[in-house]
């Protein structure tokens, strides 16, 4: 009896450990993943481009444009499909700035935001 218990014990340690190391690690790579998303999106912003030269760059490389909301009305249904957590930083970055485009980019949603001029002044990036 006793030998069964130390089995019984050495299992659930060894699948409590494998848990625990796979929770770790999907944790690990989905903090990866936003990061490496995030700092793309840092980097265009901080060259400042104008609105055709993001649809173009973007759609050039697979990542395609979802939708160009015209009015509130329009980003709110977007922000409630495709937003998730972040729907109300999406409105409000919306409100802020006259133009917003939204794009699907491997597994996230990046929701681009330009100026009266065209020119990108803010994002917001989204998981699938």
């Amino acid at each position: 009896m006793k030998r069964l218990a130390v089995v019984a014990g050495s299992l659930a340690g060894s699948l409590l450990a494998c848990y625990a190391a796979f929770l770790l690690g999907s944790w690990g790579f989905d903090a990866r993943r936003f990061a490496q998303h995030q700092g793309r999106l840092q980097r265009l912003l901080a060259q400042a481009p104008r609105l055709d030269q993001v649809v173009q760059g973007l759609e050039t490389e697979g990542s395609p444009l979802l939708a160009a909301p015209k009015d509130g009305r329009e980003l709110s249904q977007v922000a409630l499909e495709r937003g998730g957590p972040k729907r109300q930083e999406i409105l409000e970055k919306g409100r802020q700035w006259p133009q917003t485009r939204v794009f699907a980019a491997a597994d996230m949603v990046y929701f681009l935001y330009f100026d009266g001029e065209g020119v990108m002044r803010d994002f917001t990036c989204v998981s699938r």
